[in-house]
């Protein structure tokens, strides 16, 4: 699909924790400017959505899966979004099990949904899709996998998946450098990521077969990576690319043939991609910008991307295509504070010359005056994203 379609090789989240996440990939606005800037904060109700957008369009619209932007389990109509059909729960994780997938439907009934939980949503998702066939429809599919199950910290793949790839299993350089928990989880990660290859190849050709491939724009992102306590005490929520890095494509109406898009992509910028594919209009307020949009876009070397990052720790990062620059506040709790008028330089990688992170230059002498660039490159971007320019000490301060 990526070959087909449109591949964003370099796509990254503007917030590695589910919750903001996909605050921003609702709306469209840095989780700051949302006010979820950690989880357990609930969309605002009078948040402008994709559903709402494509709603006013005349489209169908529907949410199966996960969903984490409400306060309370089942969700109420009031916190869905503006999602018209409803199947899902707020913190999947906590309602299901790999094999015992639980989610609530318009009416907040309880569900059972037979199968692996990836196969549950793809097959409530194909259902959906046959039922529009010849109607406009908006439809967000939210897998949890290939997340962990947080009761028993684990990665449950589909019955024989992680016990095959454990006999041929390669770790990636940082995670074998750097160990964790990858040894144990590994196995089990990339398990569930083939079986959600698998699930999302049954979702094509459904469409396929309903003749509605060729007329349906179909975006596959994700909110954060893992980096299996490689970089703190859990699983994401760093400035490393396994934990910003996500697997973007786009395929359909405008995207088909096109081949891989060679500039940096942020979760911002595929809200407004989406409307902007469908011929809707763009709102002001949305933060990002349109793909197709080639005006926004260039071939220059000097792209960046911006994080912002909580919960572990109040951070903000810029990643070009040779740098990643980290900035933070030693001490400050993440999970009360959304940002700082003050911040320390903590990380800065070489990204040619040392593609896994292993090698942190942030106290390197040599390298002040590329921190010194890259600081004011963060400090606009941070001014942009949140009108307020902090003070950033450098790293060797």
């Amino acid at each position: 699909m990526a070959k087909a379609g449109q591949f964003l090789r370099h796509s990254y989240t503007c917030q590695p924790v589910c919750g903001p996440a996909r605050s921003a990939f609702q709306t469209g606005k840095y989780p700051t400017t949302t006010g979820c800037f950690r989880n357990g904060i609930p969309l605002p109700k009078e948040s402008r959505t994709l559903a709402h957008h494509f709603s006013d369009a005349g489209y169908d619209t529907a949410y199966i899966g996960k969903w984490h932007l409400a306060d309370n389990e089942p969700v109420p109509k009031s916190e869905r979004g503006g999602y018209k059909h409803w199947l899902a729960a707020n913190i999947l994780e906590f309602t299901s099990w790999a094999y015992d997938a639980v989610a609530y439907d318009d009416n907040n009934d309880q569900i059972k949904l037979p199968g692996y939980r990836v196969d549950a949503l793809t097959d409530a998702a194909i259902r959906y899709v046959a039922q529009q066939h010849g109607s406009p429809f908006f439809m967000f599919l939210s897998f949890l996998e290939p997340h962990h199950q947080n009761q028993n910290d684990d990665y449950p793949a589909p019955i024989g998946y992680e016990e095959r790839i454990r006999r041929t299993m390669t770790l990636p350089p940082d995670l074998a450098a750097l160990g964790g928990t990858s040894q144990a989880h590994f196995p089990g990660y990339m398990g569930m990521v083939q079986r959600l290859d698998e699930a999302f190849g049954r979702l094509v050709d459904a469409l396929h077969s309903l003749d509605m491939l060729d007329n349906t724009i179909i975006l596959f992102s994700a909110d954060h990576g893992c980096h299996f306590k490689t970089r703190n005490s859990e699983y994401k929520r760093s400035c490393h690319d396994a934990s910003i890095r996500v697997p973007s494509l786009l395929h359909g109406p405008g995207f088909s043939g096109k081949g891989e898009f060679d500039g940096m992509v942020s979760l911002i910028d595929l809200p407004p991609t989406l409307l902007d594919a469908a011929g809707l209009p763009i709102p002001e307020e949305m933060q990002g910008r349109s793909l197709l949009n080639a005006s926004l876009w260039d071939e220059r070397h000097d792209q960046d991307v911006f994080v912002q990052i909580s919960e572990d720790h109040v951070g903000r990062a810029l990643r070009t295509s040779q740098w990643k620059y980290e900035v933070g506040v030693p001490g400050m709790d993440g999970n009360l504070h959304p940002n700082s008028q003050r911040y320390v330089e903590t990380h800065l990688y070489d990204l040619v010359a040392d593609p896994y992170e292993l090698n942190n230059l942030v106290s390197v002498p040599d390298f002040a005056p590329r921190r010194a660039e890259l600081r004011a490159r963060l400090l606009d971007r941070i001014d942009r994203a949140e009108q307020q320019r902090p003070e950033i000490v450098p790293g060797e301060a």
